[in-house]
């Protein structure tokens, strides 16, 4: 069994030090070419905002950029009317930060563009490589949950 160890650090360390990379790396390889409606990093804000709306400072620690950075972008995002900021229901001191429909729609059609660009690159995969990373899919979903923050 002590075989194994080594064998798993090693594991580990690729992944540490290969995944997050390569998984940036393949995100830009299957941006939308041509016009963008939207930039990588709006993309990651609106996707953010779909699951509920956010306070800025909630955004930019989810996002990993600093707050003026992140007020900068919602000002920019909500000139073109992808989303809007009202004040929050239970405390009307606080600003929240939503999605609207049209930046609903505007990241649904930047979305399907990717998933499309992904597929054709999947398509010509050996099935052996595509159940590999089925399943890699699989084990990347369920480590995420374990990263995301449990609210109290």
């Amino acid at each position: 069994m002590a075989s194994s160890a080594p064998d798993r650090a090693e594991a580990i360390n690729l992944v540490a030090n290969s995944l997050l990379g390569r998984a940036a790396r393949l995100t830009r390889l299957l941006m939308p070419t041509g016009a963008h409606k939207l930039s990588r990093t709006e993309i990651g804000v609106i996707a953010t905002l779909s699951e509920g709306p956010r306070r800025i400072t909630q955004l930019a620690q989810t996002e990993a950029l600093a707050q003026p950075t992140v007020t900068q972008l919602v000002d920019k995002l909500e000139g073109r009317g992808l989303v809007a900021r009202a004040r929050s229901g239970e405390d009307a001191r606080v600003v929240m930060v939503e999605v609207t429909p049209t930046g609903t729609e505007v990241f649904e059609e930047v979305r399907a563009e990717i998933r499309e660009n992904m597929r054709e690159a999947l398509a010509d995969l050996p099935d052996d490589e595509l159940t590999d990373l089925a399943h890699a899919s699989e084990t990347l979903g369920g480590l995420i949950e374990t990263l995301l923050p449990r609210d109290a």
